[in-house]
């Protein structure tokens, strides 16, 4: 079945949803960013990229904690 259940509805939050996608969101950021660039937006593809880099960023952090 696809999409993949993440949890009961009752449970389902933001940050479980984007923690467990996290890679795809990412991949996602990423292939926009890309795009970006070759319509000739580099500062909105920087954007996108930074946006990418505080999630990852954000994720070291938490795995550095556990």
């Amino acid at each position: 079945m696809w999409p993949p259940r993440v949890s009961e509805p009752a449970t389902e939050s933001v940050e479980s949803i984007s923690a467990l996608y996290l890679g795809n969101i990412l991949y996602a950021l990423e292939r926009c960013a890309i795009s970006l660039d070759a319509e000739g937006k580099p500062a909105d593809a920087a954007f996108y990229r930074g946006i990418g880099r505080k999630l990852a960023e954000a994720r070291g952090r938490e795995k550095q904690q556990a």
